[in-house]
């Protein structure tokens, strides 16, 4: 994919900040794109901070965001900009005067992504109708009302609508920025950037934004909260709910209670959801064949991987290695689907 470089050459990236940023969605883009250029990224990446009248930016944690530069003086192409998110948004997103200098830069770059509620500012300047995009869980039936014209999907970590990216909360910064080096320069760097950042899986795109474990608060109970942190940790081990139970200490009667009590699901579900969520990783981040990554992973064949692949993407463990981006997981489908 070609690049719109700048006089000196390099990949010109425009992160774009305000009053009450998110720190982190600043932090994850720019520190992975300063890693690609230590591992070899050619084009290098130029990151700048942007702001309106180049004003340092107080984050919503407090700590102040020196800007490099004003966003009005700007000139020449962009290969990225990008919209972080934060508590700020809503009032980013009705700053006129931010909303016409997002909306005159992305007519001279390549791409236009935003993190997690900055999602908020793009569609607010108009750059998102007609697309399907993603953000923050907890912001995205929100965006939804006010931007009638917007697919909004909150299930993913991040989305490509042809130009356009969005992701999710916070960390998915992380993994967005991953997904623009490696379509940049491909999977290899993608994934030294990766093990740079000790982060040890990069999660696919359709992956949903919250797991099994993460759907609801942690657990209050401490027996379940243990429990799942084992499984988690222990997918290639005996997870049988018989062998939870005898963990535990407790009958298999009273774990199924438990984990229907707080997890709104049973042992034996868990542990596959976990299990297959686990699979997917590797499937997207390794040349692990079908057959390594099962028994990593605690299933019994690959056949049985397959099914379990079957039964939570709708497609099998070779189709999503050849796959752009991942489905959606099914349960993530039906949740939108359902009535209270």
């Amino acid at each position: 994919m070609s690049a719109h470089r700048g006089d000196d050459g390099l990949r010109r990236v425009l992160i774009v900040a305000y009053e009450d940023a998110q720190i982190l969605d600043i932090a994850c883009p720019s520190g992975a794109l300063d890693i690609a250029n230590r591992y070899g990224a050619e084009p290098p990446y130029s990151v700048e901070l942007g702001t309106l009248g180049r004003r340092a930016a107080r984050s919503s944690a407090g700590i102040l965001v020196g800007a490099g530069q004003s966003l009005e003086a700007v000139t020449g192409r962009l290969d990225t900009l990008l919209v972080v998110g934060g508590i700020g948004c809503e009032d980013a997103a009705a700053d006129e005067r931010l909303l016409g200098q997002v909306r005159r830069l992305a007519t001279h770059s390549r791409r236009v992504a935003s993190v997690c509620t900055g999602a908020y500012v793009l569609a607010a300047a108009g750059l998102l109708d007609h697309r399907r995009v993603t953000t923050h869980w907890g912001w995205g039936d929100r965006l939804a009302e006010r931007h009638p014209a917007v697919a909004v999907d909150a299930g993913p970590l991040y989305i490509r609508d042809g130009d356009v990216y969005t992701s999710a909360g916070v960390t998915s910064a992380l993994d967005l920025a991953l997904a623009l080096i490696e379509d940049d320069h491909g999977p290899t760097l993608a994934r030294a950037v990766a093990r740079e950042l000790v982060t040890h899986l990069h999660r696919p795109a359709d992956q949903a934004q919250i797991s099994v474990f993460l759907a609801a608060p942690p657990p209050e109970d401490r027996l379940v909260r243990d429990l799942t942190g084992h499984i988690a940790g222990h997918l290639g081990e005996d997870l049988s709910p018989a062998a939870l139970a005898a963990r535990a200490g407790v009958s298999s009667r009273h774990l199924t209670r438990l984990f229907n009590a707080h997890l709104g699901t049973t042992p034996a579900r868990a542990v596959r959801v976990a299990r297959t969520e686990a699979a997917a990783h590797l499937v997207r981040s390794s040349a692990l064949s079908l057959a390594a990554i099962a028994r990593r992973c605690g299933f019994g064949s690959p056949e049985t991987l397959r099914q379990a692949f079957l039964d939570h993407y709708g497609v099998t463990g070779d189709s999503i290695r050849r796959m752009p981006d991942m489905p959606a997981a099914r349960a993530t489908r039906e949740q939108k689907t359902s009535g209270p």
